[in-house]
């Protein structure tokens, strides 16, 4: 479990891709080492990867075919800058929201809008994810828990982001067109699925 407090962003020093899978190497600091094991859990821009080997600080991880359909690590490049989350333990505070880092697609950012101690990004999603994105509600994007702003039934949402959240985050780096991973909250997903189930039935 990932509670969508991002801790960072870390670079990829080295990816290796064979046929259906992508191995990858991030260097972390030693904060975010301490206790480290392989078969770990760690959030990679909002992804669950188990550790594979680690040597010093640099930790490589494997991605299946079908996590690289899903998401954007099949966009990740040598030198290129990822956000990383450890797991959560027992006893740690839940700062965001509870994410599994199973990513449901991604999303691409439609608008960008840059003031003073804000950044406003707007982004388009398929729009049958709509109905589980609600304003004020939790949303993951890139692995971190964030409050939904504004919906378009269209498939537009935004985001509001302050300055602590753009400075360990890549939301500052982003352009108009670039892909995000979405986690689409399951508490909310559960509950409109449910009521739907019930209201067919009863239909």
């Amino acid at each position: 479990m990932y509670t969508g407090i991002t801790q960072g962003l870390f670079p990829v020093v080295n990816m290796q891709m064979q046929p259906n899978l992508l191995t990858y190497t991030v260097r972390l600091n030693n904060q975010l080492m301490q206790g480290l094991v392989i078969g770990a859990s760690v959030s990679i821009d909002g992804v669950c990867q188990s550790v594979r080997t680690i040597e010093n600080n640099d930790v490589t991880f494997d991605a299946m075919q079908e996590t690289l359909e899903k998401t954007t690590l099949s966009d990740m490049s040598e030198g290129c800058l990822v956000s990383v989350e450890r797991s959560a333990k027992f006893g740690d505070e839940i700062g965001g929201h509870e994410m599994a880092g199973h990513v449901n697609g991604t999303a691409e950012v439609a608008d960008i809008i840059a003031s003073e101690n804000n950044l406003q990004l707007t982004i388009r999603c398929p729009k049958d994810w709509m109905k589980y994105i609600l304003p004020k509600g939790f949303i993951a994007v890139d692995g971190s828990s964030l409050t939904v702003g504004d919906t378009e039934e269209e498939g537009l949402f935004n985001l509001h982001l302050i300055p602590e959240t753009v400075r360990v985050t890549n939301f500052g780096n982003k352009e108009v067109g670039d892909r995000v991973n979405i986690e689409l909250d399951a508490k909310t997903r559960t509950i409109v699925d449910t009521v739907e189930r019930i209201l067919q039935a009863r239909l």
